[in-house]
């Protein structure tokens, strides 16, 4: 979505306000209240805490009564999110990282912090208003030798803080500054490193960035912390950590490689018109663990703690549906307490189908636990759940989810890296799990070669290559035999849909009455960003978008733009980003954190979170990498699932987003994803298909991008065949702000809007169509256009998206009607 990012005043005075400052919850919230939930905040706070990743440490920490010298502008221009629509929101405060030190009670050198103070207010950094062209980076105040020589006589441990951002419209670069370090960067390393014996490097960011480079500085490097964007309370959080007053527990749900070159998606992302998804499943730690383990610094689910544990499988059953495995952790330290992530994962057999060495299968947390406890948790698999998918026929049966016959080995491990077994299961047979119909698969017009794995002679797993399948669906005779059901047209009879909430009427009773007008209404959005008809500040509005509907008892719906708070005028909380959550690997707690953010948005007037984002990091540079999960599906869907539950918890609703394949800003509106139906089913759409299995999200919002040379908001088989018909979605579906103009290739009368409906992708948001200048003017009549014409868009079709609007206006009349 397209909106203006705020510019930094230079006022960091609230950086520095404890929450316990903070009021309690106004009850008559005006766009000017700055007080917020104490208890979300500290929700909040715990969520970011638990979401940074210790990645070395050599006892330097926690500092305990070390006196530190904190060098780099980012401890106090702290990234507390990304850019854009993800992270824009009106929050009252923010924390940075030397207020959250001396908060937590860490002796800092004063007079190296008096100096950034004074250079840092002196030098605000140069932020664009112009849409994406927002900094990477700030640049570093220049630190002479002698003032890290000096701060050295004073403090015995120094801590350098670098800071990076990307956002929408704005990927990260393979740039100094960006991706890689800046000149003044290495050369503060140079300094800080020369005269500290031990230094701790805190990287304050939302991607993945370049760390080749602490082979430089070897064990002068003692800590090494990736702090996640964590919003408002992020700062706070890291210091915590530091401190000692929280312990880490953070685990990687990225792979963090040994030079950008590695990643095996790096030679296909950043063209400006088609991606290829050349390396198909093999993504993150999919790939490494198969073909490159010695070209990875991190692996996937790594990260340390202060507390030593020890894990132990003391049970493991296995049926033919499923593997249960019971494992104790005890923390078998003296000093501090800790938690434990235990990870499991399954090495399938790879007969036909080429599989990767292993794969993420579940994953538990332990509670805190003091020196001495232990605890037992336990991860329970549905083998149906590993199935794959055969594109290809591979398997004899084509577009099934297939367990082929042969060993699959469960590995347990606090990462991937570190697994080793803890049962197995054999299958006699290959077992088919679910047949589905071909969708999204390959266009024959532009066929690609994708990786496959392969052994050599000595029975050595390579890299080998084949052709990616092909579509072979007549998509024009799939569309005539949609079974489509006619409401006849009755007229205004007087039923409102209140009626229908009441159940003193049917939603078909409403839907009858209705005319092709007020059906093309319930089609899009109220023409604009901040409509009138919702709460100020707001995404869009839909539902009773014009005077008749809401005669009619059709209440506007009110959305606001996630997934990291809500963007409002009001004030409103920044929470953690995507990553900062999913690497806490605790759907509980983040759940309960979306809890208390769905009453957030009660108190404030949203209806409709444009959240969870949900596409994978199949590249570290991805611009919007911050607002999702991981590289992986499974626990991408297993935290959607969480957020989406909690959210709706409270009666409004969650719009997971983008649907789908949205994984580079490079030209998102253009850009073609070409990606093989079975990576596109087992990676790309699994943890969107998780999240509605599991939490019934009420909306969702399809992504800019082609998908195979379709754009999601006209893609029949992603949003009925798939989602709707295998998923059993019953929700509204929206488009992301705007779409491109096209015409449907099999149906020459439907073009734009009707191209859009008769994929049953119901609301177009925020609603207008774009001038000749690019602004937001105008509702067309597409769709009464093709109504009225031969072979155009049907009655039916549009009463059946207009019931999918309708289901969410009245999942949520509560909520509007409580707080009018």
């Amino acid at each position: 979505m397209t909106t203006t990012p705020s510019v930094d005043s230079g006022d960091r005075s609230h950086a520095l306000a404890p929450i316990e400052s903070v009021a309690q919850i106004s009850s008559a919230l005006r766009d000017t209240d700055p007080t917020l939930d104490p208890r979300l905040a500290a929700k909040a706070r715990q969520a970011a805490a638990d979401g940074v990743v210790l990645l070395r440490n050599d006892g330097v920490l926690p500092f305990g009564e070390r006196t530190v010298a904190v060098f780099g502008r980012v401890q106090l221009d702290w990234f507390a999110v990304g850019y854009g629509s993800g992270g824009d929101v009106k929050v009252p405060y923010v924390w940075n990282l030397l207020a959250g030190l001396r908060d937590a009670g860490v002796r800092v050198d004063d007079a190296l912090a008096d100096r950034y103070a004074s250079w840092t207010a002196a030098n605000r950094p140069e932020i664009s208003t112009e849409w994406g062209r927002w900094p990477h980076h700030f640049a570093e105040m220049p630190v002479e030798a002698t003032v890290a020589e000096a701060a050295a006589e004073r403090a015995e441990v120094a801590v350098v803080v670098l800071g990076r951002a990307a956002g929408e419209a704005r990927d990260s670069l393979l740039e100094p500054g960006s991706y890689f370090l800046a000149a003044e960067e290495t050369e503060l390393l140079d300094r800080v490193t020369a005269a500290f014996e031990r230094t701790v490097v805190v990287i304050d960011a939302g991607n993945v960035m370049d760390l080749g480079w602490l082979d430089r500085y070897g064990d002068r490097i003692a800590g090494l912390l990736y702090a996640w964007q964590g919003g408002m309370e992020g700062a706070r959080a890291v210091a915590g950590v530091l401190a000692g007053e929280i312990a880490p527990s953070g685990r990687l749900t990225d792979t963090i490689a040994t030079r950008y070159d590695d990643y095996p998606s790096a030679e296909n992302f950043g063209d400006a018109e088609v991606t290829v998804y050349a390396e198909d499943i093999f993504v993150g730690y999919r790939y490494f663990e198969t073909f490159a383990p010695e070209r990875v610094l991190f692996p996937f689910g790594f990260g340390l703690g202060y507390a030593e544990f020890e894990e132990r499988v003391v049970d493991a059953s296995v049926t033919a549906d499923r593997v249960e495995v019971i494992v104790e952790v005890a923390n078998v330290g003296t000093r501090h307490p800790g938690r434990q992530t235990v990870q499991l994962y399954v090495a399938k057999p790879g007969r036909a189908l080429a599989q990767p060495a292993r794969e993420l299968a579940g994953f538990a947390k332990t509670s805190l636990l003091a020196p001495g406890d232990r605890e037992r948790v336990t991860i329970t698999v549905e083998l149906a759940e590993l199935a794959s998918y055969d594109d290809a026929g591979s398997t004899g049966h084509r577009n099934c989810w297939v367990l082929e016959a042969g060993e699959y080995d469960f590995l347990m491990g606090t990462d991937v890296r570190r697994a080793t077994s803890a049962a197995s299961v054999t299958l006699d047979d290959l077992r088919v799990v679910r047949r589905v119909q071909e969708a999204a698969a390959v266009d024959p017009r532009t066929p690609f070669r994708k990786m496959t794995a392969a052994r050599d002679g000595e029975g050595r797993v390579r890299v080998a290559w084949e052709d990616a399948p092909t579509s072979t669906v007549d998509r024009r005779a799939r569309v005539l035999s949609d079974p489509l059901r006619l409401v006849p047209p009755t007229g205004d009879r007087g039923i409102r849909l209140d009626a229908v909430a009441a159940g003193t009427a049917t939603l078909d009773d409403f839907i009858a009455q209705l005319t092709i007008d007020e059906l093309a209404d319930l089609a899009r959005g109220d023409v604009i960003m901040d409509s009138p008809l919702g709460t100020p500040g707001n995404a869009g509005v839909l539902g009773g978008v014009s005077a008749s509907l809401r005669a009619k008892g059709v209440l506007p719906v009110t959305t606001a733009d996630g997934p990291s708070g809500i963007r409002l005028s009001a004030y409103a909380s920044l929470l953690p980003s995507g990553t900062a959550l999913a690497s806490t690997w605790d759907p509980e707690l983040v759940r309960e954190l979306a809890e208390l953010h769905g009453r957030e948005m009660v108190r404030k007037g949203a209806h409709v979170l444009l959240g969870p984002g949900m596409n994978l990091h199949r590249n570290p540079l991805c611009g919007r990498n911050f607002e999702y999960f991981s590289e992986d599906p499974l626990i991408t869907g297993r935290l959607a699932t969480a957020v989406v539950a909690g959210l709706q918890s409270q009666g409004v609703a969650a719009c997971p987003k983008h649907f789908a394949a949205n994984n580079q800003e490079e030209s998102r509106t253009l850009n073609d994803s070409r990606v093989s139906e079975r990576a596109l089913r087992e990676l790309y759409l699994r943890g969107f298909e998780i999240c509605v299995r599991e939490a019934r999200p009420l909306a969702m919002m399809t992504s800019y991008n082609k998908v195979n040379g379709v754009w999601s908001h006209y893609h029949r088989d992603l949003v009925t065949t798939i989602l709707r018909e295998e998923w059993g979605f019953e929700g509204c579906v929206m488009t992301d702000w705007w779409m491109e103009s096209a015409v449907d290739p099999d149906f020459p009368a439907l073009e734009d809007n009707a191209y859009r409906v008769r994929a049953q992708v119901d609301v177009l948001m925020p609603g207008g169509v774009k001038d000749e200048g690019g602004r937001q003017s105008y509702v067309d009549r597409t769709i009464q256009d093709s109504v009225a014409r031969e072979g155009g868009l049907s009655l039916e079709e549009l009463q059946r998206g207009a019931r999918n609007v309708l289901r969410l206006v009245l999942a949520l009349a509560p909520v509007i009607t409580a707080r009018a």
